[in-house]
C-alpha cells in the first residue's frame, strides 16, 4: 500500500507501515529500528572498545548550546556535568549562544575541550528563541564547523548529565526518542497536525517521537537537517503558521523522510520529574525541573 504526497511542487511516495515498538511485549527493549538502525541502550555497546576505535580517528565533536535570558542559570550545571560525562578524553568544542556573555561561568575544561561564546540578540518570546536555533546552527556550520569539526550535537541547556555520553552516540544522523512518548500510540504524538504547515504529519504515520533537545550527527548531515528545517520554518512563517512545537515539529517531519542512522534511547533524554522505568537502567542526560513561567520571557 502506498500513499502519495505532493509537497512544494514534487511528488513523494511513502510506504504505510506499523508503528515500531521501543519495548517488546516481553518487557525487553528493542535494539534496532525497522530500517536496521541501532537503538542505543545500556548493555548494547562496549565503551572501552568503541572509544578505542574512535580514538584512532582523532575526531572533534562540536556542541552548540543556546542560553538566552534567564536560561543562563542552567549553564553552570550543564557545563560542569558535561565535563564529567560528555565525550571525556575526546576533542570537544562548545559553541555557546547567549545574549548575556557576562553570565557564562568560569570553569576549568578538560583536556581537549574548549568553549567559544557567540553573542546573539535576545527576544521577548521563547518561541522565537527556539525557532531561530536551526538558522543559527546552519550559519555556524557554514562559517566554521564545516572545517573545524567531524560531528556536531545541538543540546538544550536546561539539562544535566548524570552518566556517560560517549562515542556510542556517534553516527551519520542521530535522533533521540522522547521520554514522554516512547510507549504512546503515534496517533497521540504531538506532531504538527495542520496540513497547512510544512511540519504536517498525518495521524496514521510516524515512527517515533523525537526530542528536539538533541540533534546530532556528521557535520554535513546535521547541516542538511538545519537548512531544511530553517527553510520549512520560513515557509510557515510567511503564512503566519507556527508549528505545534516549533523546530521539534519540523525535526520530526525531517526524520520521517530521512531516517536517522542511529537512534538514542530515552537514556539520552530523560526528565528529572519523571520516575525511572524498568527498561531505563541508567539516566545519562535529563531535562531539569524548572518553573517555565519564571524562566521564559512570555507564557
Amino acid at each position: 500500500m502506498q500513499y502519495t504526497e505532493k509537497r512544494m511542487g514534487g511528488t513523494r511516495l511513502r510506504l504505510a507501515h506499523n508503528q515500531p515498538s521501543v519495548v517488546g511485549s516481553d518487557g525487553k527493549v528493542i535494539t534496532v529500528t525497522p530500517w536496521l538502525a541501532p537503538i542505543v541502550w545500556e548493555g548494547t555497546f562496549d565503551p572501552t572498545l568503541i572509544d578505542s576505535i574512535y580514538k584512532q580517528q582523532n575526531i572533534t565533536i562540536a556542541t552548540t548550546v543556546f542560553a538566552l535570558g534567564k536560561y543562563t542559570q542552567f549553564l553552570k550545571d550543564f557545563l560542569e556535568s558535561a565535563e564529567q560525562n560528555y565525550f571525556v578524553g575526546f576533542c570537544v568544542h562548545y559553541y555557546l549562544f547567549t545574549d548575556q556573555p557576562q553570565q557564562v561561568p568560569k570553569l576549568k575544561l578538560g583536556e581537549g575541550h574548549q568553549l567559544t561564546v557567540v553573542e546573539v540578540p535576545s527576544s521577548n518570546r521563547w518561541q522565537e528563541i527556539t525557532l531561530r536555533r536551526m538558522e543559527r546552527l546552519e550559519k555556524l556550520i557554514e562559517s566554521r564547523l564545516i572545517n573545524e569539526a567531524d560531528y556536531v550535537f545541538s543540546l538544550d541547556v536546561d539539562t544535566k548529565f548524570y552518566g556517560r555520553w560517549g562515542t556510542e552516540s556517534l553516527g551519520r544522523l542521530i535522533g533521540v526518542i522522547h521520554p514522554g512518548y516512547y510507549q504512546t500510540p503515534r496517533e497521540q504524538f504531538p506532531y504538527e497536525r495542520r496540513p497547512e504547515s510544512q511540519a504536517f504529519i498525518p495521524r496514521a504515520e510516524g515512527d517515533y517521537y523525537y526530542g528536539g533537545a538533541v540533534i546530532g550527527g556528521l557535520v554535513k548531515d546535521v547541516y542538511e537537517v538545519a537548512k531544511t528545517c530553517r527553510k520549512q520554518l520560513d515557509i510557515d512563517a510567511a503564512k503566519s503558521i507556527e508549528a505545534a512545537w516549533q523546530e521539534e515539529s519540523h525535526l520530526n517531519k525531517y526524520f520521517l523522510y530521512n531516517k536517522p542512522s542511529k537512534v538514542l534511547s530515552p537514556e539520552y533524554l530523560w526528565q528529572d520529574l519523571k520516575a525511572r522505568t524498568n527498561e531505563v537502567k541508567i539516566i545519562r542526560f535529563s531535562q531539569v525541573i524548572k518553573n517555565y513561567a519564571a524562566v521564559r520571557p512570555n507564557p
